[in-house]
Formats: C-alpha cells, structure tokens, sequence
C-alpha cells in the first residue's frame, strides 16, 4: 500500500520490464510514482490488488491513493472506476425517463429541462471526465465558461471548455439557439442537474466516496435567503395611496372582496368572452395551467363538481403539479349558473362553424373549439384591467358614457362598473390568492380551504393565507360599521357628552 516509484524502461537482453529496478529509477523526473492496495476478491474468490498510477510526485499519488481507498470496500466502484461523467448521465436519465413512463417519476418538462442541461452543458464540458476523478473545480470551471457565452468576454477565450460549449449550442434538433448571454438561474438549474446525478454516484451507486458540487454555490454575506412572498390586501388605504404615487406595496397583492366583484361585473358586462374562466378562478383558485387544462368530461354541472386531473403546460396537457393537486372542487349554484351558459354559448359557436370546429374537449377553448394558451387567459386578464383604468381616466375627464363605450367599444353597463371604485393592479395569478382569502375570511374551514387549492398540507395554506384573511375579515367589518348608519348609537354617544344635573 506504500507508494513506489517504477518505470517503462526494458533490460536489453531479455526485454523485460525493470520497473522498480531499474538502475535509472532515482534521477528526478524519470519514471512515475504507483501505488498498490488491497480490492474486495474476484467473483471467484481470486485476491485482486489493483495499481494507481503514474503520478509526477509521491504526494499526488498518496491523494489518489487515499481517495481510492474511501471507496475500496465497495466491488462496484472498481467495476465504474472508467465511467465517464457523460456515460453516467445518460444512463441516469434513462432511469428517471423509465421512471417516468411508470407514472411515478418526474414530469415530462422536467425531464425535457434535464435533457437540455445534459446535451448542451453536462456531456460538452465535463463528459469526458472520469465521475471519480471529477472535482469541484471541473464544475467551477464550466460555470465560468458558461458565463461568458454570447458575451464579449467570449471572443478572447480560447479554452477548450468553451470551444466545446459553443460547438454544443451552435444546432440543437435543426434550430438555431439563442444568442442571449446564460443568467445565473439558468446555471443554477444546470447545477442541480449535474449535483443530483453526483449525489446518486456517491448514495446510490457508490462509484465515488463524495459529492464534488456540494458547497459549489454559495449565499452572498450579510443577505438573508428570501422566503415566499405573502399576499397583502388592497385596503382602501393602500389604494388611495397607490393613486396618488402609483406605487404598489407588495410583489403579491390581493384585491378586497369588492374588488373582485367589480372585476367580475366588469368582465361580464364587457361580454369577455373568457369571464366564465375569469369567475371560476375568483371563486375557487385552482392554477392557470388547471383551467386551461381542465376536460368537459371532468365537470358535471349536475353534481356540481370539477375533477381536476391535469394541467396545461408548454402547449402539453400533463399531471398537476403535486399529488395534492388531484381533487375535487365543489361548486356553487352562482358558478353553475355561469358555466351553463358558457356550455350553452359554445354550442352555439360549434355551430357557427361547423365542419371547421375543432373540437379539443376542453372546458375553456377558443371559438374554434381549440385549446387555449396558457398566456391567453393572462393576456385577457391585463387587457381588462387596463380597459378598466382607461375608462376611469376618461370619466375622470368628464366624458360622456356612451362616447367612452365607443372608444373602448364596450358597453355603456362596463362604463357604470368601471365608475363604481377603483381597481389596483394584481397578477392574474393573484386572483388564486384572492380565492384563497376570501375562503379563509368567509369561515370556510382551513382544511377545506388547502384541499380545494390542492395544497400539499394545511400548514403550507395557513402560513400564506391566515393573516391576510384576517386582515380582510378586519376591513370588512370597519367597512360595514361605516356603512350602516345606527340611531341609537349616534344618540347614546351625543347623551354620554351631555352633562348630567347632579
């Protein structure tokens, strides 16, 4: 097991190697430094004493030596000693793509954003290295490579990491890639591809004692890692000062639930033709991607029920996005009301077009019957909202009703909505928090409230939902004691001022 020096030089006579022997073996630089250890036996019982080798110094080759000896116990990581980094990552994804096929493993986009991370940045940069003889520095290296792609920076570089990046991007599947410079996210998504394939090198396969990316990225000193960002409500007194600065308090804002009928009102009197999806997620929040993926043969207007089973994603119905997800969501008489009708408009519209209907079987669809786009329902959503907020402004001018429906053309009862309050600005995301709020503020129980959201715990809903509902349920109530006007009350606080005659 202790290191020697030997050489490739032959005795002249025999022709045999001198290795150890050989007379010249002492003088600097001539020859490398081996190593020898003890290996698990053979299948057939035979001992097995592999060499490491050759190494320039005694110290590199006690670095080997000891990193061999971390995983000597196991017969395996001899049998991969020679498996490259590419080799591992291809068989590793067709583990996870037959997983898949199972109905137990990963999403059909995960895997397609694995598949990409693998051809163009895993295989090009560090496919040719040995797993056991990758470090830390390997994937340091091909991080910074990654960085100066489509960047000046670039034109100077002629390492060979980055000739085989550029050659990698140049065509993938006949297309031209992209000419933009790689973000840090992106990097940190491939980061997680190449970590999770070294962590099952080393738990899984055992072909190495360590996980070289682990530490590879690191928080910034002095900045705290963000946590998820908390709804917070549209108060009167946030929206008055919104109209004043235009500033909007929160990444996450949710509307009142005044608010949100005025967008509803709105919507429907504007005969949006996408307000039945628009009311749907106002009431119950399931995700954009749920709503444009959601079949007729799911919802029973009779039973008052929408199974949700998948979602739309890239074009491409798929599982939602947890197992929570799979559920049930019950509805109101309200919301059934609107869904007939939206079911008795697309009959009409198949009609229409007859022979040209293409017909997806989807709840929510284009006139045509196609499938929508997921960013059709938020580009509707915004149109909306600044339809809205255009309307305001003219009135604020002073224009008359029925010339601000022609500018917009829109109706003359959307010009009343319109006219009623103002309507800050939120994601169309946001209208699933709305929901999610208004349930909780209502005295719908909290479970209920996480299964009809398909959170994956009731924790997970009362830490994000709880205190903005009580700030609702808090509004609402200071709104209501304004509003109703109380005799007694007023005459008891004028009496409770009126001195007494003692």
């Amino acid at each position: 097991m202790k290191p020697y020096k030997a050489c490739s030089c032959r005795d002249p006579e025999t022709k045999r190697l001198l290795g150890k022997k050989c007379p010249s073996i002492s003088k600097k630089g001539h020859g490398g430094w081996y190593a020898r250890y003890e290996a698990p036996k053979s299948a057939d019982g035979k001992r097995r004493q592999p060499r490491v080798g050759p190494f320039d110094t005694e110290r590199e080759c006690k670095a080997a030596l000891a990193k061999v000896l971390g995983t000597a116990a196991n017969p395996k990581a001899h049998d991969e000693r020679n498996t490259t980094f590419g080799q591992y990552l291809e068989r590793r994804y067709a583990w996870r793509t037959s997983e898949a096929e199972t109905g137990e493993g990963l999403k059909r986009s995960t895997l397609d954003a694995e598949r990409e991370a693998i051809d163009l940045y895993g295989k090009p940069g560090l496919g040719h290295i040995k797993v056991v003889d990758l470090t830390d520095e390997h994937l340091r290296e091909l991080y910074a490579a990654m960085r100066k792609l489509n960047r000046p920076e670039e034109q100077g570089d002629r390492s060979e990491i980055l000739r085989r990046l550029k050659d990698a991007r140049a065509t993938r599947h006949g297309r031209r890639l992209h000419t933009r410079p790689i973000s840090e996210s992106r990097i940190r998504r491939v980061h997680a591809v190449l970590h999770g394939a070294l962590t099952d090198a080393t738990k899984l396969s055992k072909i190495r004692p360590d996980n070289p990316a682990d530490g590879v990225w690191r928080t910034k000193g002095g900045k705290r890692k963000q946590g998820r960002a908390k709804p917070l409500l549209w108060t009167a007194e946030r929206v008055e000062a919104w109209e004043k600065t235009g500033l909007i308090p929160a990444k996450v804002m949710v509307w009142t639930s005044d608010q949100t009928g005025a967008f509803l009102d709105f919507a429907e009197a504007s005969e949006e033709r996408q307000y039945p999806a628009f009311h749907l997620d106002a009431y119950y929040g399931p995700r954009r991607g749920e709503l444009v993926g959601a079949e007729e043969k799911d919802l029973s207007l009779e039973r008052k029920r929408l199974h949700v089973l998948q979602s739309q994603s890239d074009d491409e119905l798929d599982d939602t996005k947890t197992e929570a997800g799979y559920r049930q969501i019950p509805l109101d008489d309200e919301t059934i009301r609107v869904l007939r009708a939206w079911h008795k408009q697309k009959l009409e519209e198949r009609l229409r077009w007859g022979e040209t209907y293409q017909d997806a079987g989807r709840v929510f669809c284009y006139e045509d019957g196609s499938a929508l786009k997921a960013d059709y329902l938020s580009s509707r959503f915004r149109i909306l909202l600044e339809r809205y907020a255009n309307i305001r402004a003219k009135q604020a001018e002073r224009w008359p009703m029925d010339r601000i429906a022609r500018k917009f053309r829109t109706t003359e009862a959307a010009v009343e909505v319109a006219a009623r309050m103002p309507l800050p600005p939120i994601r169309f995301h946001d209208l699933r928090h709305g929901a999610a709020t208004m349930l909780l503020a209502a005295g719908v129980p909290i479970k209920f409230v996480s299964e009809i959201l398909g959170h994956a715990s009731v924790s997970f809903t009362m830490d994000i939902y709880a205190v903005v509902a009580e700030e609702m349920a808090e509004d609402a109530t200071r709104r209501i004691a304004a509003f109703i006007p109380r005799q007694n009350r007023l005459s008891a606080v004028g009496a409770s001022n009126v001195p007494s005659r003692g």
